[in-house]
């Protein structure tokens, strides 16, 4: 069989524990016995990370604004916990927040769905999409410990405020956000809800952080009504904006089929919830869209408990579901910038490969309890014997053809 051979790389990044043993069966067994695989790697291991001052990260973000497309397996952000257990020089920030606060753009997430796995909310019928602004916000914030008698006063542009009464001691976060940052989310939220012919939700809580969450709100309105107003009504779909609590309240009785743009922190929370009620944390796809290039990466984390069965020799069912979603999301991407209209077709078919592995009964444990289907017993396997299964019947696809 002929491998199909790329012109331009993908920027790989590794990562840690239980999803860097499924990225590496991913390629071995899903890609590269059909792929010249063509990528930059980096190891955004938190070994590598410590060993080279984090250096290996920004790297990554940088080759990524030079090729465009990157791919990036889950990585560990360590507490004091893991500082200990690693032996690592400080407590490293969040690869992913470093590579999107460098990127600036909007992660939009969007649950796998399989025939024969229904939301547990029994009204959401179309799969909901979340637009996450991926910069600023408290992944960006200066925290402090403030002490005993201690008291803090901010002054900008010479009007001083005092932060609170730290009578007995407390904690200050302080946090910002850019208007070309917001400007440029909202941009992207309009323009991938007209390219999807979705209607758009946005909500913050802007009766109570009438400046800070009131931006967003005055600069998403802003937009609208200069640039989008008229395109969404000839797509006929529409933008909503309500508080935070209002939004929730609304996405819990919807029929789901809409993209809901949410504030980082508020993206991050909800995205989890969403991937949930579809099935699993682990069928939860995930794109940063930049100006400067697309990143493509799990939803999830390292999954460590698998990972230290793994270590003991126990046998494990880790969903790589997510995980080959990221891979093919890059892929097709590269494809589609390139003109390989072959390895775009390659990554569109390894996903529907996946898909009827799992709808035909074949899947890792968490999603057996989900599943039904009539006519078929589901049967849970580990997450390299899905990836064999998926591989055999991708094989015979591209036979096919």
């Amino acid at each position: 069989m002929k491998k199909i051979v790329m012109k331009n790389p993908v920027v790989e990044m590794d990562g840690d524990e239980m999803t860097r043993v499924l990225w590496r069966q991913i390629k071995e067994i899903l890609i590269e016995p059909f792929v010249e695989l063509n990528t930059e790697y980096y190891d955004l291991g938190l070994k590598c990370r410590d060993a080279t001052d984090d250096a290996v990260t920004h790297a990554a973000a940088e080759a990524i604004k030079e090729h465009k497309v990157g791919v990036k397996c889950a990585t560990i952000t360590p507490n004091a916990e893991r500082v200990k257990e690693y032996g690592l020089k400080k407590m490293w920030k969040s690869p992913n927040g470093t590579i999107r606060a460098e990127l600036d753009g909007t992660v939009f997430r969007e649950p796998v769905t399989v025939e024969g796995i229904k939301p547990i909310i029994a009204g959401w019928k179309e799969p909901i999409t979340i637009a996450r602004h991926a910069y600023g916000d408290i992944y960006k914030a200066s925290e402090f410990k403030i002490g005993e008698g201690e008291s803090v006063v901010v002054t900008v542009g010479g009007e001083s405020r005092a932060a609170a009464d730290f009578k007995g001691g407390g904690v200050l976060s302080v946090m910002h956000n850019l208007d070309r940052s917001i400007e440029k989310f909202a941009e992207n939220c309009f323009n991938y809800a007209l390219e999807k012919k979705k209607d758009l939700w946005f909500g913050t809580k802007d009766t109570i952080s009438k400046i800070y969450d009131g931006r967003f709100k005055d600069i998403f309105n802003r937009l609208y009504l200069e640039k989008y107003k008229e395109r969404f009504g000839n797509a006929g779909i529409i933008y909503f904006y309500g508080l935070i609590d209002d939004v929730v309240a609304r996405v819990m009785r919807s029929g789901g089929g809409f993209i809901w743009a949410c504030k980082n922190y508020d993206g991050d929370v909800m995205s989890d919830m969403v991937s949930t009620v579809f099935g699993s944390l682990a069928m939860m796809t995930s794109v940063l869209v930049s100006e400067h290039g697309f990143e493509y990466e799990a939803a999830h984390g390292t999954v460590t408990r698998h990972y230290y069965k793994y270590l003991k020799g126990e046998k494990t069912s880790t969903n790589p579901v997510a995980t080959v979603f990221a891979w093919t999301g890059a892929l097709k991407k590269r494809g589609d910038l390139d003109g390989n209209a072959e390895l775009s077709a390659f990554a569109a078919n390894t996903e529907r490969a996946v898909l009827e592995t799992i709808e035909g009964g074949v899947m890792t444990n968490d999603l057996l309890p989900l599943f039904r289907k009539d006519g078929i017993t589901p049967r849970g396997v580990g997450g390299e014997e899905l990836l064999k299964a998926a591989a055999d019947k991708l094989e015979s696809f591209i036979r096919l053809v």
